[in-house]
């Protein structure tokens, strides 16, 4: 779901940047910014690049049913659902500082258009995902300095989001339990 939930963000922020400057190319790419040799991707040049930056597991969960009757009568023991939040980092990788501007600002309306995404808003959600909630996260100047640092990267015009609940179902069953077949509710006196 995560790899979904991200390419899905990515197309159709894609998309909102094409429409809006009249482009024919992609000018957004999925992608880390530096790369595992501590080189800059020349993929990530002249675009908009989107990166997963953290992963957090929602613990804050009402309660879920963690059987499911199967068509024998008999019940089906689950793990239940979990739920994460998926920090990304949106940079606007450009070398005319003033077009990187202009993209981020493209991409903060984007986003304040786009705060909830769902089947109704959407018809190409990928199956699976019932919803996907964005909300800007604030960090301080010496967080940023400490992710950018962390990255191995040079500061560019950005801004992160959180995408929220993303749900994880395995559907794997851990047993099964036998259905109730006696009813007699009688005590013995």
């Amino acid at each position: 779901m995560i790899n979904q939930s991200l390419q899905f963000t990515s197309k159709l922020l894609g998309q909102f940047l094409k429409n809006r400057f009249g482009l024919d190319e992609d000018k957004i790419a999925l992608n880390y910014l530096v790369d595992v040799n501590g080189n800059f991707p020349k993929m990530n040049q002249n675009k908009v690049v989107l990166s997963l930056i953290n992963i957090e597991k929602e613990t804050n969960q009402p309660f879920y049913i963690q059987n499911r009757q199967l068509n024998s009568g008999n019940y089906s023991s689950f793990n239940p659902v979990e739920r994460y939040n998926l920090d990304i980092l949106i940079s606007s990788n450009f070398e005319d500082y003033t077009e990187s501007l202009k993209f981020l600002d493209a991409i903060i309306y984007f986003f304040q258009i786009n705060n909830y995404l769902d089947a109704s808003s959407s018809s190409s959600i990928p199956e699976g995902l019932s919803k996907l909630e964005f909300e800007y996260e604030k960090i301080s100047y010496h967080q940023m300095h400490s992710l950018w640092t962390a990255m191995g990267a040079k500061y560019q015009p950005s801004i992160i989001y959180k995408m929220k609940l993303i749900k994880i179902q395995g559907n794997e069953t851990i047993e099964i339990i036998p259905a109730a077949t006696n009813t007699n509710n009688s005590v013995a006196v």
